[in-house]
């Protein structure tokens, strides 16, 4: 109440000031000509005199009679004019006066109530920080996220067989708990079907059989199921498993993007978008988390402030134009094939210096075995398999385009 006492009262002085300006908005003075007048008649007054003592020619004080006079007219016909324009009529005044108030008072209220806060508190930036803290601290659980997560029904692909295939998976993993071969399957035949509560307790599973020898990837996969599971919410759990991750691997791809999210869900958006746009900037088209990025970080970086910020467009798969095609049609068998190696060449050293996606190395493969060049198409086909390392579905598109050209291994 308070507020609205003080923010009315403020508005409300402005209001008036600004009518008041409206209704007497008159130079008491009058206006700037009237300072004119009077001094050209001063001027008359002392060439008169001057005349009178005979230091002008009586020929020279009638010219300039004449002239100040004319100047006069003009300054004195501007003046009443200026006059009667100021007079307007105290009506349209007052209507004027009116309509400024209530635009001050009611579009004032009007605006803060779609864009302000009525209520909220002061946030400067330190109890902003240090409320993000509280709430990194103090967030809810991973079990008290999952129960307010609704069952999710079975996808439409899983097939009753397919569910009776996991049921009978489940019981053989139970009776074998230790089996990590069972264990690897079970947590990717939950997951497959949505339950991802028992496809992050499989996960668990398999980090407690590797023990040491567990992976970066294999923690991060486990905070990755544990957040599906809360829906989409960073859990103190999920946390301990994304930190164990980056501290095996700080490039984790997985674990940095669920790293930003949880910044940006604990009240720290300058750091979730930070970390995005680096991610973002190191990462292949083709990666999985690149979609969710490139959907939510231009919200991320308004919250953070950022609002200079643009979405580079995205990358797509590069190859000859039209133009090209066309002019190939008219070439020498030779000729073209010094042109396909041109551009072979191009897409090799952009691919080795800016990387590019799955389809692009499939291209590069194709393209070397139709050269016949088989050894180069070989030693992309190995350089791909490092690049590509974890990523089943790229390796997939990269492994047929090796295995037409006979380098698969």
């Amino acid at each position: 109440m308070l507020f609205w006492i003080l923010t009315g009262a403020m508005a409300l002085v402005v209001a008036l000031g600004l009518a008041w300006s409206v209704v007497m908005g008159r130079r008491e003075t009058g206006p700037a000509e009237a300072f004119d007048l009077q001094v050209y008649r001063d001027q008359l007054t002392e060439i008169d005199s001057d005349a009178a003592r005979g230091k002008i020619d009586p020929e020279e004080a009638e010219r300039l009679r004449v002239e100040i006079s004319r100047r006069l007219l003009a300054a004195d016909a501007k003046a009443t004019s200026e006059t009667a324009a100021t007079n307007q009529p105290k009506g349209i005044s007052g209507a004027v006066a009116a309509v400024v108030a209530v635009l001050m008072l009611g579009g004032g209220f009007g605006m803060y109530s779609l864009l302000g806060a009525p209520g909220y508190p002061d946030q400067p930036l330190k109890m902003r920080m240090l409320t993000a803290q509280q709430n990194l601290r103090d967030r809810g659980s991973q079990a008290e996220a999952e129960a307010a997560v609704p069952q999710m029904p079975a996808p439409e692909g899983a097939t009753e067989d397919y569910l009776a295939l996991v049921e009978k998976l489940r019981a053989a993993v139970a009776n074998r708990p230790d089996d990590l071969q069972g264990q690897t399957l079970l947590a990717r035949s939950e997951a497959a079907i949505g339950n991802y509560k028992a496809s992050y307790a499989a996960q668990q599973a398999i980090i407690r059989i590797k023990g040491d020898s567990a992976t970066a990837k294999d923690y991060a996969d486990l905070a990755d199921m544990m957040v599906l599971a809360a829906g989409g919410y960073v859990s103190p759990e999920a946390q301990k498993a994304l930190e164990q991750a980056l501290q095996m691997d700080p490039k984790n791809g997985v674990a940095r993007f669920y790293g930003g999210l949880m910044m940006a869900q604990t009240g720290r958006p300058d750091i979730g978008f930070r970390m995005w746009n680096a991610l973002m900037e190191e990462s292949q088209p083709d990666d999985p988390w690149m979609s969710p990025i490139r959907a939510q970080i231009e919200e991320m970086a308004m919250r953070a402030g950022q609002h200079k910020f643009q979405l580079p467009p995205e990358p797509g798969l590069k190859g000859p134009s039209a133009a090209d095609v066309a002019a190939a049609q008219d070439m020498t068998d030779e000729d073209r094939q010094n042109m396909i190696r041109g551009m072979v060449g191009q897409l090799s050293e952009r691919l080795a210096t800016e990387g590019g996606t799955p389809d692009e190395w499939a291209r590069l493969i194709s393209s070397l075995g139709v050269l016949g060049d088989t050894e180069q198409a070989g030693r992309i086909w190995t350089e791909a398999q490092a690049v590509f390392e974890g990523k089943d579905d790229a390796l997939a598109t990269i492994r047929a385009a090796a295995e037409r050209v006979g380098v698969a291994q």
